[in-house]
């Protein structure tokens, strides 16, 4: 059976100009035109090669709670994407995602600790940094302090100490944008610190190996929290790789009769909700499922879905194998 054409592969003669400016920014990094600056308390980044769908917001919400119970202070630095203001700010949990981002607002309800928004990760560690200073002088209990810096692979304006590179089959062997959807080459990967694949494809860790990683290996483990429900559902979602989604409300024991994709941090519109339900009703859907960063993107906009096909959310949830030997490996290199 041959491939199914893609009509990105029109765009392979781009990929060397993408390529050589990736060179050229590699040039930059260190120089006055593109410095690099380094903030007072180490700098764990989370990041990948491709363009989202990783897992990156939820291995940082579950690296947070580990550091957490290893009593460290923790906190997020984050660029807000998709947020209209451009100050640096303390993410309030309560805010909206036209605010803070989706992605913030899921960590900051989520994670439990403290999460900043800035264009610039640096401007978001200093108000962090401002705040732990408060903190002490209050009184309080001062803790070693580690930053998060949450999608960081990419962010080298910051230092940080200790890189993490999620790595899954699809970047091992994809193509560079425009074509594809890596940001990065894989060679990047020598940059890591740590490369985190999925626990289940253990030909990745050894194709890995034999490609010459010498360094640690985290295997994460997904898990979908899927509501139970009586009689089909509608899946809707605006994320990098919807079919993920898809496919794990359906291993989750759902039958899924409507999915509908919307661009990655899609705003939805009172249309697009109408349009939902429609889709659901027709399909005979009991239910419509979403997930927990399209949750928060609808705001308001949650209460107009009807009685008759309600919504709900699957979450979804990393966790670290060996999780303990893990980050205690990563403090050895922090502290």
């Amino acid at each position: 059976m041959s491939q199914r054409f893609s009509p990105r592969t029109l765009l392979l003669p781009l990929v060397p100009i993408y390529s050589l400016a990736l060179r050229l920014r590699e040039k930059r990094l260190g120089t006055q035109l593109e410095p690099v600056r380094r903030l007072r308390w180490p700098v764990v980044s989370i990041g990948n090669l491709s363009t989202g769908g990783a897992g990156k917001t939820p291995l940082t919400i579950a690296l947070a709670k580990a550091l957490v119970r290893h009593d460290l202070r923790v906190d997020v630095l984050s660029r807000g994407y998709g947020r209209k203001g451009q100050l640096t700010a303390h993410v309030a949990a309560g805010g909206s995602a036209e605010e803070f981002g989706d992605e913030p607002l899921l960590i900051a309800r989520e994670g439990g600790v403290p999460i900043y928004v800035a264009d610039s990760r640096y401007d978001a560690g200093i108000l962090a940094e401002g705040d732990a200073a408060a903190i002490a002088v209050l009184g309080e209990q001062q803790k070693p302090v580690v930053h998060l810096l949450d999608d960081g692979f990419q962010h080298r304006q910051l230092h940080r100490d200790v890189d993490i590179v999620l790595l899954d089959r699809q970047d091992w062997t994809g193509t560079l944008l425009p074509a594809g959807n890596l940001r990065e080459p894989l060679k990047a990967i020598q940059r890591a610190s740590i490369v985190a694949i999925p626990a289940d494809d253990r030909q990745l860790e050894a194709d890995l190996r034999a490609w010459g990683w010498q360094g640690p290996v985290w295997r994460l483990r997904r898990r979908m929290d899927v509501p139970v429900i009586d009689g089909p559902a509608a899946a809707f979602c605006g994320i990098a790789r919807p079919e993920q989604f898809f496919d794990g409300l359906e291993a989750g024991g759902l039958r899924v009769v409507v999915r509908k994709a919307f661009p990655d941090h899609h705003g939805y519109s009172a249309r697009d909700l109408e349009g939902l339900t429609t889709a659901a009703r027709a399909a005979g859907a009991t239910a419509l499922i979403t997930t927990e960063k399209d949750l928060i993107r609808l705001g308001g906009r949650r209460s107009s879905f009807e009685e008759a096909v309600p919504l709900k959310t699957a979450g979804l949830r990393i966790e670290i194998e060996d999780e303990n030997q893990s980050v205690e490996g990563l403090l050895d290199r922090l502290l």
